[in-house]
């Protein structure tokens, strides 16, 4: 009797052990969130587009990107125009050479669909190669936008940290003395 009542007894802890075992050995990630029906839901690790500002110096127009959380990879591609993300429809800027910035992943709008992005939609700007630039994409994923200069843009790009940004600067005739 006291050997069958030991065996249960061991049977009983192991099983507990691994049921606490598996359930400790869980992802985080397999935890249920809640989510209104139909909505995307962006991750806490979703970096966020915060914001977008420019600024000329003496060779070069500088473009950065503001993010909350990491920096996602960042594609700058030369495109004959800028089109809306989803629309296709045309970006009123003028100008006749584009880049298209494209961060992945990446989201302008939190959970609840509010926005995150407090930056231009669609600025014109008076500096010396940089016409314009239009958030054009916040959509499955990925955060889109276009910039607008009137020669082919020569650029080079690279990320800041604390606070997080993608940095675009665009090279120019020297225009301080």
């Amino acid at each position: 009797m006291n050997h069958l009542r030991r065996r249960q007894t061991v049977a009983l802890a192991t099983g507990a052990l691994l049921t606490a075992g598996i359930t400790l050995a869980a992802p985080a990630s397999t935890a249920a969130v809640p989510a209104a029906a139909g909505a995307a839901r962006t991750t806490a690790s979703t970096p966020l587009v915060v914001n977008a500002r420019w600024a000329g110096h003496c060779s070069y127009d500088r473009i950065v990107i503001d993010l909350k959380g990491r920096v996602p990879e960042v594609a700058v591609t030369r495109v004959p125009k800028l089109v809306q993300d989803g629309s296709g429809k045309p970006v009123p800027l003028a100008g006749k050479h584009f880049l298209q910035i494209r961060l992945h992943p990446a989201a302008a709008h939190r959970d609840d669909g509010s926005s995150s992005y407090h930056g231009p939609t669609l600025v014109a700007t008076r500096l010396t190669a940089l016409r314009g630039l239009a958030l054009t994409g916040d959509f499955e994923g990925y955060v889109t936008f276009g910039a607008a200069f009137d020669t082919r843009p020569s650029f080079t790009s690279f990320t800041l940290h604390r606070p997080e940004r993608f940095v675009l600067d665009v090279a120019h005739r020297t225009v301080c003395c």
